[in-house]
């Protein structure tokens, strides 16, 4: 990891980036002392949409709010609170 200080990574902010988009940290210190660490995004792994909706879907299944509750009568209540 490499070390810089404030005044320089804001001169050089896109340098820094450019470097932080191959994989490199980088260590940002203000009088010596360590204060921010730039590094690459963690790594997102795609989802697909419909495989998320369809266990959203998956998921409601079975599930009741009881025999005489429903969502129009849970929002009143909400509202007079």
């Amino acid at each position: 990891m490499s070390t810089i200080s404030f005044y320089e990574a804001r001169t050089h902010f896109s340098e820094l980036l450019d470097q932080v988009a191959l994989g490199k940290r980088i260590l940002i210190t203000r009088h010596g002392r360590p204060a921010a660490v730039l590094c690459p995004p963690p790594d997102e792994t795609a989802r697909d949409v419909k495989a998320v909706i369809a266990e959203m879907k998956a998921l409601r299944r079975g599930n009741t709010l009881g025999k005489k509750t429903t969502i129009r009568s849970l929002i009143e209540e909400g509202r007079r609170r």
